[in-house]
């Protein structure tokens, strides 16, 4: 992915207004992020951890969602990404709902996917970050196709958001 600035991080919101792209956290250590190794750019609001937020180069046009996570209900278990397919224990997975665009959106709609809380799905992949023993099982995928995967499934997800 190539390095974003802020003005495009808030600029590329479908799904908030213009005030809400204003308010938001973006994060403040956009130059030293792995920008090489990311697929999309996600993260938490420090300030609402309840509240996160993804953006991705969607068919050439940045493309940026909010998502509300679900409060977390019941005993620990190990649960995975439906994007990296990552498992992990506890809440590193949750249900991230994203408020749909436009008139849709407006009247309340919304759309969900359980993945990693902490939208770190590219480091996964790669290696880079870990959710503990076992929790990536040995795909016969090439990193390449791994990646393809779960691009096109966030990709379905921002489209069912924009739908």
């Amino acid at each position: 992915m190539k390095p974003l600035t802020e003005h495009d991080i808030r600029a590329s919101f479908v799904n908030s207004t213009k005030g809400e792209a204003k308010r938001m956290h973006v994060p403040k250590d956009l130059g030293e992020r792995p920008w090489d190794s990311l697929d999309f750019l996600g993260w938490t609001d420090p300030a609402a951890p309840d509240r996160s937020y993804l953006v991705m180069d969607l068919d050439g046009t940045l493309t940026g969602i909010a998502l509300r996570r679900a409060a977390q209900a019941g005993r620990a278990r190990k649960t995975m990404c439906t994007w990296c397919l990552t498992t992990h224990s506890g809440d590193g997975v949750s249900l991230m709902s994203a408020r749909k665009a436009g008139k849709s959106g407006q009247l309340g709609n919304t759309v969900g996917v359980y993945v990693c809380a902490d939208l770190a799905c590219s480091l996964y992949l790669r290696g880079k970050k870990s959710a503990g023993p076992g929790s990536r099982f040995k795909e016969s995928l090439s990193l390449d196709e791994q990646v393809e995967r779960m691009t096109a499934g966030i990709s379905a997800f921002l489209s069912r958001v924009n739908s």
